[in-house]
């Protein structure tokens, strides 16, 4: 997850259960190519993606977004990027 004690940036998607496709949705592929080419541009080389797809947003007990929550509580992430405010919360 780090590369040479560097912390990772965190790129998080989330699409909501009413979308019904099985697996990763090209929704969240389409997501996972916007924020690792932004990443990429703004120079941050070091990322995990976080993804939950299939998951309300007025909910925050997804699991992903739990590890994403961790992973910044235990300082190995310091910055989230996502494609939208509305796929961290809508509540």
């Amino acid at each position: 997850m780090k590369e040479n004690g560097t912390k990772i940036t965190a790129l998080y998607c989330r699409l909501s259960q009413d979308d019904g496709n099985v697996g990763d949705s090209m929704s969240i592929q389409s997501q996972k190519t916007i924020l690792e080419k932004y990443a990429r541009e703004i120079g941050k080389v070091a990322y995990s993606f976080y993804v939950d797809d299939g998951y309300s947003g007025t909910n925050f007990q997804r699991p992903n977004f739990q590890r994403m929550i961790a992973d910044i509580e235990d300082g190995k992430a310091d910055t989230v990027i996502t494609k939208n405010i509305s796929r961290l919360g809508r509540n």
